[in-house]
């Protein structure tokens, strides 16, 4: 396979310094500070300088820094020239978290950008530098060649170019990716939060085109940044909002859908891909979306065990397979997935993350009915997920041909290094989840979930929250460990805006989608020992937990501590991460699609 990369060489030689004011790039892993410098968390880098190369069909992404040491008015602009290339440009927000600045919100801007330091509007006292991202985009059918470009600052009446060499090499990014990187969320009420006009009714908002524009908005921009989007329209007690579910009526025999308008609006663009029309990356269906289904919808809990309940369950489920398939909606996995614990005295039973065997009877249970309810040769794709932690070793035994999608604990799952074989063999699809990393950790550590999920060898990752910055993210930020995304209506954007972790896990990701595309030739375990090596010095096998003591006894007697004690991944192979881990890895990607050649 043919691959096109980009090589982005910035010339400084020829540049001209300004008495008080400069211009400067930074690696993508460098993030800068709003003072001229580096954020402490990415200081130490054995590499301060790195080649800028990306492949066709993928991104080169940096840090453009615009330095006004006495500040006031400044203008920026960057320009390429030739064979397609394109250019996006944001504006990095500096967010204050731990007494300290760190740029995360990316804010789009077009060019030229023409502002002041101190920004007006992020109120950072005695600010001297702006950061810009800058993402520079190599479409598939982009030509071998050379492509120059200036950046250009403009500022106390002088001009300062920054000459761009770019050269396009051989080389291209897969479409698909080896694995699915996942962003999940919960409920609609957060969109309510952010986009909710004043004095907007919830009836009128809930139900107008904006709000399910905002739902697809969501979906695209983690779709663009090679990732998933889910969104749960559940709570803990089985309620279910409106637009997550078909309208239901009747009760028994006679319960059945009344209506698919909400839920049609909803998920129809999703499940034809229509939503992600014009995208970069094409149109398609979303791989994966959660069911309403839960113990108290489309059946009745008053009902559970008796024959009512499985009358329900049947009927609606059976007429919501009908409805898929007429529409043909034949792409993506349908989750019957269970997100409730008993601790929230709504069930008597964990359905998300259980510790008790004796709960699994509940699942053999739904297993059965969701059998019953979906013809053996239906087109579409019911899947039986569940998240599991505590007793995930035993349910793989006693759950399967039930269960078909596992989304695991990372920490317990790295005791069962056998695992991923044996899921995989019998079809299953398996996920670990975890939580995004706050920006005060260093900006490399967002590479070690889809790191991970290569090197074990499973179908993906999912971060468990991903859209939550807090009530307000600009001012009195909590770090961002529950948020990727941001809402841009503070800078008249009406939708979600990415944030610098987010575009930092989209290069990983087509790393790893090029990196595995070498399999065939290379071999896979050659391609993860020199990975594996490059990112920390590890070995594969350094990237399992040697199994415990504690697997070994019955989950219910364990704590939270116990499994903390047992599992020292985190301290072994992420503790201390270079800044420089995934340029090492990179360097070893762009290696092999040049002898690709």
């Amino acid at each position: 396979m043919r691959v096109l990369l980009i090589s982005l060489a910035v010339c400084l030689s020829g540049a001209q310094r300004l008495p008080s004011a400069s211009l400067e790039l930074l690696p993508e892993f460098l993030r800068p500070d709003p003072f001229g410098g580096i954020v402490a968390p990415d200081r130490g880098s054995a590499r301060a300088q790195a080649p800028l190369i990306a492949a066709r069909g993928g991104y080169v992404s940096f840090h453009l820094v615009v330095k006004l040491p006495d500040g006031g008015p400044y203008s920026l602009d960057l320009k390429l020239t030739g064979r397609n290339l394109q250019v996006d440009v944001f504006r990095e927000w500096f967010h204050l978290t731990r007494k300290r600045y760190f740029p995360d919100a990316l804010i789009p801007v077009n060019l030229p950008y023409r502002s002041q330091l101190p920004e007006p509007d992020n109120q950072v006292d005695k600010q001297t530098a702006q950061a810009f991202w800058v993402d520079v985009w190599a479409p598939p059918g982009a030509a071998p060649g050379v492509v120059e470009g200036t950046a250009t600052l403009e500022a106390a009446g002088r001009t300062q170019s920054l000459p761009l060499r770019i050269e396009i090499l051989a080389a291209a990014v897969p479409g698909d990716d080896p694995f699915v990187i996942d962003h999940n969320s919960y409920g609609s009420s957060w969109i309510a939060e952010y986009y909710r006009n004043p004095g907007e009714s919830d009836a009128a908002f809930f139900q107008s085109d904006r709000f399910f524009k905002l739902i697809h908005a969501h979906h695209r921009l983690f779709y663009e940044h090679r990732g998933v989007f889910h969104q749960l329209g559940y709570g803990h007690g089985g309620k279910v909002g409106p637009e997550f579910a078909p309208e239901l009526t009747g009760s028994g025999k006679n319960k059945r859908i009344a209506g698919w308008d909400l839920y049609d609006r909803h998920y129809g663009p999703l499940l034809d891909g229509s939503a992600f029309e014009g995208s970069r990356r094409g149109r398609k269906p979303v791989p994966f979306v959660y069911l309403p289904v839960n113990p108290e919808w489309p059946a009745s809990y008053l009902w559970w065990g008796e024959p009512g309940y499985e009358t329900e369950f049947v009927n609606v489920v059976s007429e919501m397979e009908r409805h898929f398939r007429e529409k043909g909606w034949t792409q993506t996995r349908f989750e019957l997935f269970f997100n409730h614990k008993k601790r929230y005295k709504a069930f008597e039973w964990d359905g998300d993350e259980v510790r008790f065997l004796k709960d699994n009877r509940y699942f053999l249970e739904f297993g059965r009915l969701l059998k019953k309810a979906v013809p053996s040769d239906s087109p579409v794709r019911f899947v039986f997920r569940s998240d599991s932690s505590w007793a995930m070793e035993a349910q793989f035994r006693e759950l399967a041909g039930v269960v078909n999608f596992w989304v695991c604990g990372g920490g317990e799952f790295s005791w069962f290094d056998y695992a991923p074989k044996m899921l995989k063999d019998r079809g299953d699809i398996v996920w670990f989840y975890s939580g995004p990393p706050n920006v005060a950790e260093p900006s490399v550590a967002i590479t070690k979930f889809p790191l991970r999920v290569w090197m074990w060898g499973i179908d993906g990752y999912i971060h468990w929250l991903t859209v939550s910055p807090g009530a307000d993210p600009w001012f009195r930020f909590d770090g961002g460990g529950t948020a990727l995304v941001y809402p841009g209506v503070r800078f008249g954007i009406p939708g979600p805006i990415p944030s610098v972790r987010l575009k930092l896990q989209r290069n990983a990701v087509q790393d790893l989608a090029l990196l595995d595309s070498f399999r065939a030739g290379k071999g896979i375990d050659a391609l993860r020992t020199e990975a594996a090596k490059r990112y920390n010095g590890s070995a594969p096998k350094d990237w399992w937990t040697p199994r415990p003591k504690l697997a070994d006894t019955p989950a219910h007697e364990w704590s939270n501590t116990d499994i903390a004690e047992a599992t020292d991944l985190d301290q072994r192979l992420f503790k201390k991460l270079d800044p420089s881990a995934w340029q090492n890895v990179r360097d070893y990607v762009i290696a092999l699609a040049k002898e690709a050649r």
